[in-house]
Formats: C-alpha cells, structure tokens, sequence
C-alpha cells in the first residue's frame, strides 16, 4: 500500500512539471525580451546619471558666478556711495589731474610727432641711397635697422684680402655715398669696420681689431676727400666679434669681412627738435 502511494505522488509530479516545447519557447522569447528591456533601461538609467552630473556641476559654476556677481555689484554699489562723498576740494583735484593728463599726452602726440619726422627723413635717406648708390648689387645692402639707415659693402668690393687699401671700385661707390650724405646735413656717417676671425699676420698691424679700424678709418678718409665734413664722420672697427653668420666656412668668413656704414640723425639736433616742439606745447597752452 505504501509503495503504492509513493508510485501515485511520483506520476502526479511529473505530469505536474513537465511543459510543451511551445510553451518552453514562449517562456524563452519573454525571458530574452525583459533583458532587453532591462538592458535597455540601464542603459537609459545611465545617461540620466550622467545628464545629472553635468546639470550639478553646471548648476555650481552658475551658483558661483552668481555669487561673484553679487560681490561685483556690491563693490558698485560701495564705489558709487565713495564716490558720492567726495568733497568739492576732491572734486577740484581731480578736475587738475585729467588737465595733467591730458597735457601729458598732448606732450606724448607732440613728441611722436617729432619722432614720425624722424621716420619721415630716414626713409628719405634709403630712397635717395637706393637711387644713388643702387639696389641691384649683391655686395651693397642697404636697409633700417633700429632706427638708423646703414650700408653694408662687401669686404670684396672695397679691399684685397689683408689690406686696408680702398679700391677703384669703393671710390666709385663711396662718391655716391658722399653725394647722399652731403644733401642731408643734419646726418652723420660712422663707418664700422669688421673682419673674419682668421687671425691677422702681416705684421704691419697688430691683430684684427686694427685692421677693422684701419679700413674705417680709410673709408673715412675718402669721405672726406669726396667732400663730407670730417665732423660728421665716425671711424671704428669692431673686429671679428660681431659676424653675421659663423665663421666655419670660406663663403661665411667673405660675409662677415665687411664694412657698414651708418647715417644717422645728429642726436643733438634731433633733441633739439624735440625740444623745439615742447616749446611749441607751451605756447599754445598760453
């Protein structure tokens, strides 16, 4: 009997438990379509996060531009009520100080003024140096630096190597230079001599620094001779301490044997014209 009651709640179980393939498969699909819909929702849960994060950040940069506008407004608000406290004395001050200042920079235009004059003649100068002495010549540069107009001659059309006999060809060049020169007599020429750093050994001279003042001293001499005042003249050399290029190769060394010559405003007349408009200045406040 018992083992017939066992036998019976076996079959009723199995029979309970067991389902068709079908059904199996509809369980299958709804099982894999709430992961879907779980995943997607995570996914979803996810960027929400994320949007919250940048909106509370957001929202804190924005508290704290809010903050420092308050302050801002609050330091206006200060300024303004100083600002309404000043006193007729106060008032009067600085009335005088925006006068000051507006004659400073009356004094500033005034001085510019003297210095676009100044620019004014120098690009003169190259103009006439360019026409005169010629712009096509690789071994003659001309051109502004800082201010100043100068002339680089190349060392090759000027002097033999280790001398500081000027050529034919220099005195044809140097003519021309003194003709530009002569036609501005409010300039001065200071002609600078350098050379290569290859050591002199003539003997005549002692080292490179001689023989870059001697052949600026010769330039000078045939400016003179070609009729520029000799005080208007500089002679100096600089020797091989100031190359354009290194001196590791023959070509390079060729560039740095050169000689230039500066035109340059007397710097005591060029004062004087400042000190010329100054006076104007105050003639006119009067």
């Amino acid at each position: 009997m018992k083992k017939l009651l066992i036998l019976a709640l076996c079959s009723s179980f199995v029979l309970t438990s067991c389902v068709t393939k079908k059904q199996y498969a509809e369980l299958e699909a709804k099982q894999k379509n709430t992961q879907n819909l779980l995943n997607t929702a995570t996914v979803k849960l996810n960027d929400c996060l994320a949007e919250r994060a940048v909106a509370t950040a957001r929202a804190k940069e924005l508290e704290g531009r809010l903050a420092d506008m308050k302050q801002t407004n609050s330091d206006l608000i200060q300024s303004s009520k100083e600002l309404t406290m000043l006193t007729s004395k106060g008032a009067t001050n600085l009335e005088k100080s925006l006068e000051s200042l507006k004659e400073k920079d009356l004094k500033i235009t005034r001085l510019q003024d003297a210095l676009n004059k100044k620019d004014s003649v120098t690009l003169a100068l190259v103009t006439s140096l360019k026409r005169e002495v010629g712009i096509n010549d690789p071994d003659i540069e001309i051109n502004v630096e800082k201010g100043v107009v100068y002339i680089s001659l190349s060392d090759k059309v000027l002097f033999k190597s280790g001398s500081y006999q000027i050529s034919n060809r220099a005195t044809e060049i140097l003519g021309k230079v003194a003709k530009v020169i002569n036609g501005k007599p409010n300039f001065e020429a200071m002609v600078e001599g350098h050379t290569d750093n290859v050591p002199y050994s003539n003997g005549l001279l002692l080292d490179n620094w001689d023989l870059s003042v001697k052949r600026a001293t010769a330039i000078v001499r045939e400016l003179q001779n070609l009729g520029v005042e000799p005080s208007r003249l500089v002679a100096s050399g600089r020797a091989d301490y100031v190359p354009l290029v290194p001196n590791d190769t023959a070509e390079n060394r060729a560039t740095n044997r050169r000689t230039r010559i500066l035109v340059l405003p007397k710097i005591d007349q060029f004062y004087d014209m400042i000190e010329k408009e100054m006076k104007n200045l105050e003639a006119g406040g009067k």
